[in-house]
């Protein structure tokens, strides 16, 4: 009988099964807390800067604090000391881009991260220049 242990119940199929290359890290809902949205729109072309941690007062009081913060919004601080799209950021942490755009939103918030808006039309709608060069680049690949 394939798949059964000698006590003849079906091998498991759970963590112990999986192959080595997919690592086993902690949930998404776990790293976000269970949130399933960013705080603000964040698309995949927006470009991420890293900021120098605030440990003093700013004009509008105190900085929050960064305790709270975890070591997945720290790697993502890391990896974008120069400007960074939000998908690349999304896959050099390794996380989920949904996870990556909800931790960088944190940063934001906090003032650990600069992100460079979009350049949308008045009416809110994206840039067509913008579309058109992304539609040339995917073209020729």
């Amino acid at each position: 009988m394939t798949g059964m242990v000698g006590s003849g119940f079906p091998e498991p199929t759970g963590l112990a099964s999986m192959p080595e290359e997919f690592p086993i890290g902690p949930r998404p809902y776990a790293v976000t807390r269970g949130r399933t949205q960013p705080s603000f729109h964040l698309g995949v072309e927006v470009l991420v800067t890293a900021l120098a941690p605030q440990s003093r007062p700013s004009g509008f009081g105190v900085q929050p604090s960064t305790a709270w913060l975890s070591p997945e919004h720290w790697a993502i601080h890391r990896l974008c000391p120069s400007p960074m799209s939000v998908a690349e950021l999304s896959a050099l942490s390794q996380l989920p881009l949904g996870v990556a755009r909800i931790l960088i939103a944190d940063l934001a918030e906090t003032s650990l991260v600069h992100v460079q808006s979009n350049q949308n039309t008045p009416d809110g709608q994206p840039d067509m220049r913008l579309l058109e060069r992304v539609l040339g680049g995917l073209r020729s690949l």
